[in-house]
């Protein structure tokens, strides 16, 4: 095991937080206008989750907080607090793990891929385990997302039955807090996880002199370690067994009043009118194929800190809430709801879904945890992008290995990204996809025989492009193609065509090559198809699943669209229309009206199976639209699947029913999620615990809302009639345009769509078949052309228009 050097502080530094005046309770007292960012306030709010007693189970009641890289759960507990956390790139498995082959192995090749298609054509059909059994192999060194271990405060004199309970997290704010009363003292704690500085920071406080204290611990599953305690500073470091990869976390501790101790591996604090505490992680990860290592975190970690506890409490704090609320107040929903007045665990166990207040309540605090959870888990200076937890994993071995599983959650994880307006937090998913093209061309050539890059099922932070051995989850190589379309969709919702150039078209042409070489001739019809096909996690492996079909035609068209923009690649743009001509859509009508999930009819009415993939040309893919023949069959396929399953399948299921511009069928499968597929902290459960949930949810409510579809902002396109009054602003459509709503009776009232660019722009509403006006920012009256329910006009960039419905005025 390696070790930092010891001498951390030189005398400036340790003079610098000697001089760091941090408020004591006389002062805080003084203080009659308090700054907003800097306040505790205990005042109801509508956008926080509160509890009246200590959580006692990670999954299902900690409070998380995060900044991307980061992450923390908070218990709030009185005697002892514990707070469990986690930095991105602690993984085992990878080229440090022994026999890592990034799941290419040595004895797959493209010749016996050929032999399970001509079995398939003879067939018509393979069972997953016999496919399994040609082409699966078993994982080595895959690894999973690890815990950085807890943090405890031991409290000294804890009282036994304190009043006033309150443990909160503040969605406004980002900041967690715990308070409680005891022998006429209140005593307060405060968490943050700020993205300026990467740091998590915690202070304690009472509003009598001298009444804090506590002793600060580490513990961890990990046995790779030392904790040393020297100069208020705790310092774990070690190198996991399982990849010798390095990982280092240090907490200062600075009290104000009082006295500290350091022993051993402990920090004591007596006596103190306050204290804080300033924490930082990392580890020897880099995303840079082949072998995943880079610098050792000490000096970035030493220097996080540093900086952090020179700064002073309230400067953190100020910072950290200037830099979270720039992206969460893009965003507002109101949907008549009012600060609820029972503890959040309450309040989601008394939901119906019906006309309460306390129902709006919670829909809307849903709508807005999505939004703060991918902000917490997923920020620009991330080299990981959101995992199946998100950024929080208390587990050495988490539920499939909290890793990235690209069959649709990882996809989900950043679907209400550009629609809620949440830009920023996409660059690490670029990244990461990006990353993933070096290790994934090798697997297509060696694997598959094909050009371009491919990664399957599932994958983790170490280029793992290959295969692996479980029947029903290990072959899919359409992923890669999936997880270019978000790259595509960045292009559509900004139109920055050097994003364009530069970013997405390599990375999605590369998509698109390799199926220009994998496809595969249907001797039944000549038609080019996906084989071996299958639709994940259900049924026998074809050719031409209607998934399948669906994901390569989207990429191909994507590909081609973007080729054609930037005017490049004139033989790959002849090559993608010439298969585009032979290939199978995967768009197909049943027996019984249903859209087919394969290419055979072989659905079933009383199939009830928790993916619904191949309505992916309804949502998240754009191939059917409302009101056609199609989009009739896919709502029968919806209803027979039901509206039961899992987290995340109720959570794509709200998106589906919103294309198919059913507002209250929507509404009614956010409420079979919150009522039985959500826990008290709001996480989303599979069950356990994933987080693709609590995502896919907030992006189903913003498809409500506004959809933006073939070149037409649809607004209020799904409004259900439970959501009878209400607004929202700052949503993004496609076309670099923001777009609010405000309406009554369940009807439109005004419009405002901002422009980001110069031309023509379309808009859907009910209002067009009533009495409207529109108006640019200047007040001057826009003649809109209008074509049954869509308005269409030429925009200026950087002008906002508002739609007013002129009979509602007038009611």
């Amino acid at each position: 095991m390696s070790h930092p050097p010891r001498g951390r502080f030189g005398a400036g530094l340790l003079a610098a937080l000697s001089r760091v005046i941090w408020p004591t309770a006389v002062q805080a007292q003084a203080q009659t206008e308090p700054d907003p960012a800097t306040s505790t306030p205990w005042t109801p709010d509508d956008l926080t989750l509160w509890y009246d007693e200590p959580a006692t189970d990670w999954e299902t009641q900690a409070l998380p907080i995060g900044n991307g890289p980061l992450g923390a759960t908070i218990f709030g507990g009185v005697a002892t607090e514990q707070i469990q956390f986690n930095e991105k790139t602690l993984w085992t498995g990878g080229p440090g793990h022994a026999g890592y082959d990034f799941g290419n192995g040595k004895t797959l090749r493209p010749e016996t891929i050929a032999e399970v298609q001509r079995q398939i054509d003879r067939d018509g059909k393979m069972s997953t385990t016999d496919v399994a059994a040609r082409l699966g192999r078993p994982k080595t060194g895959f690894g999973a997302y690890q815990t950085f271990g807890d943090l405890y405060l031991d409290i000294a004199g804890a009282p036994r039955s304190p009043t006033g309970y309150r443990r909160e997290l503040s969605l406004r704010e980002a900041v967690a807090r715990v308070g409680y009363t005891a022998d006429g003292v209140t005593y307060t704690r405060e968490y943050f996880a700020g993205n300026p500085g990467n740091v998590i920071v915690g202070r304690l406080s009472a509003d009598r002199g001298g009444k804090v204290s506590f002793t600060l611990r580490h513990t961890s599953p990990h046995e790779d370690k030392t904790v040393t305690a020297s100069g208020g500073r705790l310092t774990i470091r070690g190198r996991l067994a399982d990849n010798a990869m390095t990982f280092e976390a240090q907490v200062q501790v600075i009290a104000q009043g009082g006295t500290r101790t350091d022993a051993g591996d402990k920090i004591t604090v007596t006596g103190a009118d306050s204290a804080v505490f300033v924490l930082s992680a990392g580890t020897d990860y880099t995303d840079a194929y082949p072998a995943y290592r880079g610098d050792d975190p000490h000096a970035k970690v030493t220097e996080a800190v540093d900086a952090a506890a020179a700064k002073g409490y309230d400067a953190l704090r100020a910072a950290h809430v200037a830099d979270y609320r720039k992206l969460f107040d893009r965003v507002r929903l109101d949907l008549g709801q009012t600060a609820p007045k029972i503890p959040t665990d309450r309040l989601r166990r008394n939901y119906t879904g019906g006309a309460t207040a306390d129902d709006r309540a919670l829909e809307a605090l849903f709508f807005a945890y999505g939004r703060y959870l991918l902000i917490s888990s997923s920020r620009e200076n991330d080299v990981l992008p959101a995992n199946l937890q998100g950024v929080w994993n208390n587990s050495t071995s988490p539920p499939w290995s909290a890793d990235y599983h690209v069959n649709i959650n990882l996809q989900m994880n950043y679907w209400l990204a550009e629609q809620t307006n949440l830009h920023e937090t996409t660059r690490p998913y670029d990244r990461y996809i990006a990353a993933l093209v070096a290790p994934g061309r090798r697997t297509a050539r060696d694997v598959y025989g094909a050009r371009g890059w491919v990664v399957n099922n599932e994958t983790n932070p170490f280029g793992f492009t290959g295969l692996h051995d479980y029947p029903s989850a290990f072959w899919f190589p359409e992923a890669a193609a999936w997880t270019t379309q978000h790259l595509y969709d960045t292009y559509r919702f900004t139109g920055d065509l050097g994003y364009l150039r530069d970013t997405a078209y390599p990375i999605i042409k590369g998509a698109a090559e390799f199926w220009l070489d994998f496809l595969h001739t249907d001797p039944r019809d000549g038609k080019l198809v996906v084989s071996p096909s299958y639709s994940p996690e259900h049924g026998d492996f074809s050719a031409g699943a209607s998934m399948s079909q669906q994901i390569v035609r989207e990429v191909l068209t994507n590909a081609l669209a973007a080729a054609q923009k930037l005017d490049v690649d004139a033989d790959f743009q002849a090559e993608a229309a010439a298969a585009l001509a032979k290939l199978d859509p995967g768009i197909r009508i049943g027996s019984w009206g249903q859209l087919q999930e394969w290419k055979q009819d072989w659905d079933s009415r009383t199939d009830t199976h928790r993916h619904v993939s191949h309505l992916y040309a309804l949502h998240p893919s754009d191939q059917i639209t409302a009101g056609t023949q199609e989009a009739a069959a896919a709502e029968v396929s919806l209803t027979g699947r039901g509206d039961g399953r899992t987290g995340w399948s109720k959570a794509w299921k709200i998106n589906f029913w919103a294309r198919l511009l059913d507002g209250d069928h929507a509404h009614k499968m956010l409420g079979e999620q919150l009522k039985a597929s959500t826990l008290d902290n709001l996480w989303d459960t599979h069950p356990p615990f994933q987080i693709d949930g609590n995502f896919g949810a907030t992006s189903g409510i913003a498809e409500m809302l506004v959809q933006s579809r073939h070149d037409v902002v649809h607004v209020l396109p799904a409004l259900p009639r439970a959501w009878k009054d209400g607004s929202v602003s700052g949503l993004r459509a496609r076309g670099d345009v923001t777009v609010g709503a405000t309406w009554k009776d369940g009807a439109p009232d005004t419009i405002t769509v901002r422009t980001g660019k110069t031309g023509p722009i379309k808009v859907k509403s009910s209002v067009a078949a009533e009495r409207y006006r529109v108006h640019d920012e200047r007040g001057h009256e826009v003649g809109p052309h209008r074509d049954g329910d869509v308005l269409s006009w030429n925009a200026r960039a950087g002008a906002t228009y508002t739609i007013r419905n002129e009979a509602a005025v007038t009611l």
